[in-house]
Parts: structure tokens; sequence; C-alpha cells
């Protein structure tokens, strides 16, 4: 394709749900460069830090260009054929069960659908599954139990409007950053606004919750039900709307009224004053929009506890009326698109049921399928456990790395290795899953991608390429309908566009819908490839023959719920007491995201602004639990579980909850030596949802006896690093690795070596008394590497060590200095990175504050730190509140 210079391209981030509009542009010189689109309705222009770094994540770096077997590079039509022949010549000999692919909300819709078309409509199996089974899969099951169809009811708008917002297992100010900007602009314009937090962790999204509910791990169904039961003893329920559009109350509340504000206060460990205070506020403000995320669905109670929520807004009529109703907000660019099409083991295409045979029969008619599947297939952590035992004997992958983000991730790795024939379709070369791949097949990757995704209000916004395709990469739905056609379903695979694709879906959804769907956007059935390129982001429902609708459409509001009976159904929650907790495993973990990185790495791993804010993996520990355990700030820790262990960096902080830890997910065999951390996870489920329970896993934690500790900078990113343990981190003009060593006895000078390369012009600075090395190596007038090892933590600062790789070093002065591991006084230090978006540093901010900048807003007028995403305010806000009270001591 041809590259216009001139022209910004209309595109959608890759991220999360949020599902935020990018301007794109390519330069005469190839350079990118993006920036929020003002016009887009989800974020109006603004972008997060992740988001604002995707121009750094689109090199060709490890991009896997061309189709592999066995490592070996082949043509297309020998991988196609590879591929469509060995899942033929399964399904002949072991049926179509024995067969089964495990799919990505990264995908795009129209990638989506014909994947879930092949194998549901013309495999004959529903061994179809997702990673957004991690992320939202109780989500789902909540919404279908209460409303008869995976409907979220409510809107971005009504974020603005509320008057009350409880924020459930949700660090918004970090995972959802422009919807956290979004309220935080409201309150800015109303003040009255109340915001409620229930999190474990006191997280970043804290810094603006008038309170906060450090609730106990899954305590969140005790405390809706007990919610539920305080509306009923305190007449805040809307009668009305119950007996005209909901059944199934009194059952619902009488199973809540057995749990008294003492019942309640013991299963959440919350005091009877903090749930008074909610509760009350709660009842009183019609308003209130609930707001949850991971810390309620992924759970073994996760299915209940979205019921128990709803449970509360249709009692008191909050649903579909603007400021108010339940709103799960979702982790990943598509994973509302993969539920549109059915690309969930137990849903069919267009919101339909694959257990009711008539929806079957329906999309059986339309697709003109000959082997419909008849059942739901294996949901992901059952579907792995199949692999594992030889059920399934031949796995496609596409878009995703389980071998780290699966639970019980290393029985994962061991289950995909046994496999006998596993394909993977991905955009990198080497992952820790693509490693396992007999076949390798490389995908278009953002920026060359082009289709459709939804976000988490039900908007579907245009995903557009502004750049070429590399080497042989291909678009995952012409992949999928290549294998189809070869499998010999060509006729019905025969689609050549994005365009045809989603024309197909719209008409699906609005084939034989006479409104018993909520699903429908007939409207584009019979789009064409020009108004498919110039697509509007719309909020569906859009139906054929109607009107566009409005900028924010709302459900549920006056009933009318996809129930048989057309009433929401109240779902009786008892809560049920978990202690997964003993003398060997005493403590809980909690697993989530850090601020700047996205899932495993793959992307943001690339951009070096993203590594330098957290570099390597980390657990937070309270400072009780510090003590009691032998740690200290920085240590290396061991935290293991029955399942497995890793290495990871101590933060001793108080706002982590007494008796739970909490560790990031993203870190990989790719970035870190032992950083896996679903390695310690279970592949314990929700009973309804198969969604597995990441945020409560039973470990314990140990200090790891680390003799030395080394920090080192280098050009090339290093080999296999001889360390026990070691966290490689992109940054400008190279690579920065942090390192611990069980042994001390090391020739450093050959460790250097081998980590950056040899070099003939290396100094060094030795104190083997002290424990103290430092070793930089040169070649000509740039740094090749410097490593400083230590007994204790590196103390040298990171910030200013990597800076020197971009810098030049002709004089001995110079080249000294970086072995001493000082920057010079006129070249100050910025600090541990604070701002990611404007490469502002902790030192910068407090020198700000020693100017006179006393405010936030100060500090982005003289900095432009937090202008932006606004992510860092909260960490902004403590600087300052630190200096002041040195300067008052």
């Amino acid at each position: 394709m041809e590259i216009d210079a001139a022209r910004e391209v209309r595109t959608t981030c890759p991220y999360c749900g949020v599902g935020c509009g990018v301007l794109a542009k390519v330069a005469a010189d190839g350079q990118v460069s993006v920036r929020g689109d003002p016009d887009h309705p989800a974020n109006f222009g603004r972008l997060c830090s992740k988001g604002s770094a995707l121009a750094e994540t689109i090199d060709l770096d490890g991009r896997l260009l061309h189709p592999e077997i066995d490592g070996r590079r082949v043509r297309w039509d020998e991988a196609l054929d590879r591929v469509a022949s060995t899942f033929s010549q399964t399904i002949a000999e072991h049926g179509p069960d024995s067969v089964a692919f495990y799919v990505s909300g990264q995908l795009l819709t129209e990638d989506y659908y014909v994947a879930n078309k092949l194998m549901k409509g013309f495999v004959g199996s529903a061994n179809i599954d997702t990673n957004s089974r991690l992320c939202m899969a109780s989500s789902v099951a909540g919404h279908r139990r209460a409303f008869g169809s995976d409907t979220v009811p409510g809107t971005y708008e009504d974020l603005e409007l509320a008057d009350l917002i409880v924020l459930v297992g949700s660090n918004l100010a970090w995972c959802h950053p422009v919807l956290y900007q979004r309220i935080a602009a409201a309150r800015e314009k109303r003040p009255e606004m109340k915001i409620v937090l229930v999190d474990p962790r006191r997280t970043m999204t804290a810094d603006i919750a008038d309170m906060h509910l450090a609730i106990a791990p899954d305590g969140d169904v005790a405390l809706f039900t007990g919610l539920l039961a305080y509306l009923g003893q305190h007449n805040a329920l809307d009668r009305a709307y119950i007996t005209e559009h909901t059944t199934g109350f009194d059952r619902a509340l009488f199973a809540a009224s057995n749990l008294d504000l003492a019942g309640v206060a013991e299963a959440t460990g919350l005091s009877e004053d903090e749930l008074g205070r909610f509760y009350s506020l709660f009842a009183r403000t019609e308003k209130t929009v609930t707001v949850y995320s991971q810390g309620v669905n992924q759970s073994s109670s996760g299915t209940d506890k979205v019921n128990a929520i709803i449970n509360c807004h249709l009692a008191t009529g909050r649903i579909g009326k603007p400021g108010a109703g339940p709103f799960s907000v979702t982790g990943q660019p598509n994973a509302m698109g993969g539920r549109e099409v059915g690309g969930m083991a137990n849903m069919l295409a267009a919101h339909m049921e694959i257990e009711n045979p008539a929806h079957r029969a329906r999309v059986r008619r339309f697709w003109n399928a000959p082997s419909m599947a008849e059942q739901p297939g294996l949901k992901a952590v059952d579907m792995f456990k199949a692999v594992g035992d030889g059920r399934i004997k031949a796995l496609w992958i596409m878009a995703t790395n389980p071998v780290d983000s699966m639970p019980d991730a290393d029985a994962v790795e061991a289950a995909i290795k046994a496999c006998p024939f596993v394909v993977v379709s991905d955009v990198l070369a080497s992952t820790d899953t693509v490693r396992h791949a007999h076949v390798r097949l490389p995908a278009t990757a953002w920026g060359e991608k082009d289709g459709t995704v939804t976000n988490s209000e039900r908007r579907i916004s245009r995903q557009r390429a502004f750049l070429p395709a590399p080497g042989e990469a291909r678009p995952d739905w012409w992949i999928v309908a290549e294998v189809a056609r070869l499998m010999g379903f060509g006729e019905w695979f025969a689609h050549a566009t994005p365009a045809e694709i989603f024309a197909e879906h719209a008409a699906l959804s609005a084939y034989e819908n006479d409104g018993a769907r909520d699903f429908d956007i007939g409207a584009y059935a019979g789009i064409d490839a020009e108004e498919y390129d110039a697509l509007a982001p719309f909020q569906w429902p859009e139906k054929d023959g109607q009107a566009a609708r409005s900028p924010s459409t709302r459900f549920f509001a006056n009933g009318n719920f996809y129930t048989p009976d057309g009433r929401a159904r109240f779902i009786p929650i008892r809560p049920v007491a978990e202690t997964r907790t003993d003398e060997k495993f005493p403590l809980i973990l909690n697993t989530g995201r850090v601020r700047d990185h996205w899932h495993t790495m793959t992307r943001t791993g690339k951009s070096p602004r993203l590594s330098q804010h957290i570099a390597e993996p980390f657990v937070e520990i309270h400072p009780a639990d510090a003590q009691h355990f032998g740690i200290g700030d920085a240590d290396i820790v061991r935290i293991s579980s029955p399942r497995g262990e890793v290495l990871v960096r101590a933060l001793v902080t108080s706002r982590q909850r007494q008796g739970s830890l909490f560790a990031p997910m993203h870190w990989t065999d790719q970035f870190a030596a032992k950083g896996r951390l679903d390695a310690l996870t279970a592949s314990l489920t929700d009973p309804v949802s198969g969604q597995p329970a990441l945020k409560h896993v039973a470990v314990r934690i140990e200090k790891f006896a680390a003799k030395a500790f080394g920090f080192a900078v280098m050009r090339q990113r290093p080999a296999p690093v001889a360390a026990t343990y070691w966290a490689v981190a992109k940054c400008r003009g190279g690579w920065r690795v942090e390192l611990a060593f069980a042994d001390d006895d090391i020739d450093w000078a050959g460790f250097a070596a081998a980590l950056f390369g040899a070099s003939p012009d290396m100094l060094a600075y030795h104190d083997r008394d002290a424990g103290q090395h430092r070793i930089a190596a040169f070649d000509g007038e740039r740094l090749a590497g410097a490593l400083f090892v230590a007994p204790g933590p590196v103390a040298v600062s990171r910030g200013w060590a990597a800076e020197q790789l971009e810098e030049t070093h002709a004089g001995q002065r110079e080249r000294f200095r970086i072995v001493a591991g000082r920057a010079g006084a006129e070249r100050p230090d910025a600090g541990a990175t604070v701002c990611s978006c404007f490469s502002v540093g902790a030192n910068q901010i407090a020198a700000a504050v020693a100017a006179g900048c006393t405010t936030v807003a100060s500090i982005g007028e003289t900095l432009k730190a937090g202008t932006n995403c606004g992510s860092c305010r909260a960490e902004i806000r403590a600087i300052i509140e630190a200096r002041r009270v040195q300067a008052a001591e």
C-alpha cells in the first residue's frame, strides 16, 4: 500500500476496552506519530501513557515475518496445507472435539467471526475459547442470568452524570486511565459527586475516592448481598420497578436477610461504621453507577459477585437511566466484539445461545453449515487440561500467550509442549508460547490490521491500516479463511475483504431477529467497501430501517429484558466463606496490571518510555508482613505456591492490605529470569462462568539470600543472563538489566564481557572487601555497557546510567564518571520516572516543589507531568506531600 504522508488515519487503540480513538500519521521519512482523536466519543482526544507511546511499539524488531514449519521457513501454501491437512486428518480419526482454537480479545471482530464460523459451523465443535475468558466471562454469565442476554446497560456518559460512582475491584487510574480522567474531570465540575473505591489495596485510584473500603479478598458477594438487605430494611427500594419489570425479588431478599451488619463486617473485614456509611450513601443517591472489573470477575465466585451488584441496581430501579446502572469495564480492546460473534465456547454468534435448539438451527440456516456444534465446547481452563491429557490433539492459538497468561501456567506449557500439533498465529517470532509451535504463521499487527472492535460501552469503531504489512504477514481472517478453503469449505469462506465479513456479521445479527435479541446491527448488512472504510464509531443496536440512534443508547430503563417473560431475574445469593491459606501458605496473592505495561509485554516491552516507571517484576507487601518474614524494601523475594515459584523485587508499602500480597502479571521468560506469575495461580474457576480465580491465591514468601546485586545498561539486548535473578527492560539507546546473584565468587570482568560483548576498551573499579564492582566498556566514543555490583541493592541512578548510552564519551573524565556511577553537578539526575507520557522523574518534581510548585496543577504547568493521561497525579501529589512534611520537620 502507498503511504500518504499528508493524511492522518483514524483508527482505534489496541489496548484496553475503553476503545480510544487514535489519529496516526506517517511522515515522509516513515516516522509514525499518534495523538488522541478529539472527535471519538470514547476519549475525546485523551490517551493514556500506553496509547501515547504506540508509535514506539511498531518496529519490526522480533517480528515473525514468514511462515515456518518446525523452525524452517516455508511458503504460505505449504504452511496452510500442513494446518488444513493435519486438522482434517485429526478430525477424521478422532472426531471434531479432538481439535480446538484458542483465540484472543486482540483479534478484530472480522477475525473472530471467521474463526468462530469455521469451528462451530463447519468443523462441528464448540472447542473455541478466548483469553477473554480470563477477564470478563463472569460478567457475561451474570448478565445472562439477570437480563437473559449479555447486555451492558449503560454508557460512558453515565460516569459523568452520576452523583455516586462505586468502583469495585478496579484500579481505574492505571487500568482504564481515560475513563478515570473522564470521572476526574466531571468531579472537578461537580465537586458534590462522590466516589467509593472497593479494593483490598489502596491503589492510585483511591486518590480521587471519598471512601476506600479495604475489603478482604473475595468479600464482594457479602458486601453487596448485605447492601440488598440494607436497602430492604431501610425502605430504599423502587417497588414499582421491581413489580413491573423483575421476578424473584422476594427470594433474593430472603437469601440476603440472613446476613446482618455484623456478619457482613466479619465476611468483608470492614467495620460496621464503614459499612453503614457506604450503605447509607448508596441508599440515598439515585444516580449511582457501579463500575466493576477484574477484582469482581477473576474469582471463583465472580458470577455471584456480578449478580449481587446487579440485584442492588434492579432493586432500586437504577439501571439504564442517565447516570445510573451496573457497568462492567472490559480488559481487552475487542473482548466485546468477541462476545458479539460468539467467540466463546458456550456462546453462538450474534448473542445467540448454543444450548438453544432454535438458535442453533437459525445459525445453521444462515451459514448453510454442514456440521453445526450441538453443545458447548471446552472453556479455557478445561481446554488446556484436555490438551494435557490428550483429548485435544491439534490446537491453534491466535494472538495470545497462554504459557504466561493461563493459570497453573507451568502445566499449560507442559500440555502445549506435549500436544501432537500446535499452530500459533502471532506477530512475534519469539514468545513463551510461539517457541512451542510446530507451525508459526505471521499475522499483521496494529497499524497493519483493518477491521472493527467494540468497546465496553457497545461502541463499534474501525481499526484502520496506516502501514503496509511487512514481509509475508497476513490478516488473521485471511489465514483462517484460507485454511477453511483447503479443508473443503471454500464456498462459505470466499471473503475478499474485511468489509464483506462485517456485512455478513451484521446480516446474521438481524437474521430472524424480531426484537428478541439485543445485538442487532442490521443497518450495516448491506455495507460496501467504501462505506466500511468511512464507518464512524457507533453504538449498537443499529437496526435496519431505523434512523440512527442518539450517541448514547441505554437498555432496561423501562424493562424489556431478553428473558422469556421480558422481566429481569433477581438471583438469590448466599455468601460462602472460603479459606485457602494454611500454615504452609499463609498469605493471599492478588494479581493484576501496572500502569504502563500491557498483558505479556509483547507490545509495551518495545517502548523505552513505558519500561522506565516500573522496569522489573515486584510484589507489594505490608510493612507488618515484611517485618514478620524478614523482608526489606528492594530485597529479592521468592513467592511460592503448590504449583510453582517466582523471584521478584519487594516493595514494602502500607497501601497493601496486611496478610495479602500484590504482584503484576506482565513479566515473561522474555523479560525476567523467573517472573511468570501465573505459574503460581490455580486452575480453580467460577462454576458458572469458567473464569479462573486469579486474585485469591494462597502463597508463601521468603527473602532470597542474594550474595550480590547488580544493575547494568548496554547497547545490545543481552543474551541469556548468567544470574539467579535478572529483569531486562528497554531504555533509550539500549537496554537496562536488574540482577541478583546467589553467589558472589564471580569473575565480574568476564561476566560484563559476556553481558554486553567483549571490548578492548574497558575501565573497572573493584573493592572486593566491600563487594563493590563497577565496569564500563566502550566502543569508540560510545558506551557499549556498564555494570554496577554491590552487596545490597545498587544505589546508582538508573535513568542517568541509561542516558549514557546515547552520549559520547571521548575523554577519560567522562568515562571515569560512569565508573563512579555519578552524574556531574551540571547534569542533575531526573530520578525515577513518575510521568511516562513526558518522561519526568521524581527528582525533577521534587525540585519544582522546592522552587514553589505546591499543587499538581502547578507541577503540570511547569513540567507537563500529569497533564496527559493523569495516571501519575497521585504519585505527584505524594511527592508534594512528602516535601511538605520534610519542610515542617
